[in-house]
C-alpha cells in the first residue's frame, strides 16, 4: 500500500479563496515524505476546542468477542478544520455512490444474497 501511495503524482495543487474575499492562492503539496497507513476502524471524540480522531487496524472486525485494538495515528483538529475535512468527505463519498452505487453499511445486508442480486441489478 505504501508503495502504492509513492507513485501517486508528488505535487498537488490546491486553490484556495482567503477568508475575507481577494484573489484565488495557490498551494502546492509535497507528499514525497507522505507516511501512508490503512485503518479499519477509527474513533471520534472532542473537547471544546478540539476534534480527535484515533485510526486503528481492527485484524478482526467481525469478532463476537472483546478485543484489544492498538490506536496507530491519532488526527487533532479544530472544529473550522473538521467541518472542512467533514464536507470534503461527504463530497467525496457521494460521488462514489453517483459512480458506483450506495455504500451499504450493514454488513448483514451487503452479505446477503438478495443484496447481491440488487448490486448485480444496479450495475446493468
Amino acid at each position: 500500500m505504501a508503495d502504492d501511495a509513492k507513485d501517486v503524482k508528488k505535487e498537488a495543487d490546491v486553490v484556495e479563496k482567503p477568508a475575507g474575499g481577494g484573489e484565488q492562492i495557490r498551494i502546492t503539496l509535497d507528499d514525497k515524505d507522505v507516511d501512508a497507513a490503512y485503518s479499519n476502524f477509527c474513533r471520534v471524540t472532542g473537547t471544546p476546542e478540539e476534534v480527535v480522531i484515533d485510526f486503528a487496524l481492527n485484524p478482526n472486525p467481525f469478532s463476537r468477542q472483546d478485543q484489544k485494538i492498538k490506536i496507530d495515528k491519532r488526527m487533532v483538529l479544530n472544529y473550522y478544520t473538521s467541518k472542512r475535512l467533514f464536507a470534503a468527505l461527504q463530497q467525496t463519498i457521494m460521488r462514489h455512490e453517483q459512480n458506483f452505487g450506495v455504500i451499504e453499511l450493514n454488513v448483514q445486508r451487503r452479505l446477503s444474497p438478495a443484496a447481491q442480486d440488487a448490486v448485480q441489478q444496479g450495475k446493468k
